[in-house]
């Protein structure tokens, strides 16, 4: 089966999956197809442990890459968020495709988030999702490097929020914030920033003109919307509150939704405001090509009190060792 073939072909009912991603002795609650003669052919049933000797069978015959169904998807999504932990942490498994799981089965749950924000399981989902995150950026650089090697550069709001929640946590640790906690509640707010948006309608979202007098206003008003769904489902830090509310607020107070200064903004916010804009900047969109990384950061430079300073200047350090000097 020629490369093409297989592609169309899993296009149309079938997605791959890495081989990495699944763990020895666990249970698969999803059919393993791989491609056979011209076409892809059950090979493991679900419900039926995935052993080493199974898994040393594929190395063998150099497969790295399988197949489930479209149907399966969401059980897939569920096995690796339970086992991404004991993923990250394999050493057996190269630090690029840890990034590429933790990046692909981010964005998959944030889906899940803006369809149903509200939903309990999904916001402790997206906690363990911060906390696994945390974990691993916390291993050094080259975990941060990894992660920004394989980061979506179009912009859709939900690579976005992952964008910003991996920049933010990994920002944070640049200033010298370690404390765990500190970090989680950073990272729920900037993963769940945006979560407001699922009140919008996908027309202005993705709308390719400029927004009228009405859309923006309605488009302002996501930050707040953002607020009160997390309080509506009394599961996440009030701390976590801070980057949803202020993400769009700017320290000359030409921000919004309160026009704030930058020392009225809550350190969270600060960071997140940062990173919000980089991303926002260089992200291909409909009605926007992206911006290099530097270019992008001249002009946060240029806007005198709306950012803060050594935030920013610590966020140029984070994105290269030249950064600084390009400024």
């Amino acid at each position: 089966m020629t490369s093409t073939a297989i592609k169309n072909r899993t296009e149309e009912k079938f997605v791959p999956i890495l081989l990495d991603s699944l763990r020895v002795d666990s249970i698969l609650e999803f059919d393993l197809y791989l491609p056979v003669n011209s076409q892809l052919v059950l090979y493991r049933s679900a419900h039926l442990a995935f052993t080493e000797r199974t898994r040393q069978r594929l190395l063998e015959n150099r497969v790295d890459r399988l197949f489930i169904s479209f149907e399966n998807r969401g059980a897939y999504q569920h096995y690796i968020e339970a086992n991404l932990n004991t993923i990250l942490n394999d050493p057996t498994v190269l630090e690029e495709k840890k990034a590429g799981i933790l990046y692909d089965t981010s964005t998959s749950l944030v889906k899940d988030v803006l369809s149903n924000p509200t939903y309990g399981e999904n916001i402790k989902r997206s906690q363990d999702m911060v906390s696994n995150t945390v974990g691993y950026i916390l291993k050094g650089r080259e975990a941060f490097l990894s992660l920004l090697k394989i980061t979506s550069f179009d912009y859709y709001t939900y690579t976005h929020s992952v964008n910003v929640c991996t920049f933010a946590i990994a920002l944070a640790q640049q200033m010298g914030f370690n404390d765990e906690q500190f970090l989680n509640d950073l990272g729920m707010g900037a993963l769940l920033h945006d979560v407001g948006k699922s009140k919008i309608s996908d027309r202005i979202l993705n709308k390719r003109g400029a927004l009228s007098p009405i859309e923006f206003e309605i488009m302002r008003k996501h930050p707040k919307w953002g607020v009160d769904i997390l309080q509506d489902s009394s599961m996440v830090s009030e701390e976590s509150y801070y980057p949803v509310l202020q993400h769009h607020e700017r320290g000359d107070r030409r921000g919004y939704p309160h026009g704030l200064a930058l020392n009225e903004m809550h350190v969270y916010s600060r960071i997140v405001a940062i990173v919000d804009s980089f991303d926002a900047m260089t992200t291909e969109r409909v009605y926007q090509r992206a911006m290099e990384t530097y270019p992008a950061l001249r002009i946060m430079f240029a806007l005198k009190g709306a950012y803060d300073e050594e935030i920013l200047r610590g966020f140029c350090e984070l994105m290269g060792p030249s950064g600084l000097a390009e400024m």
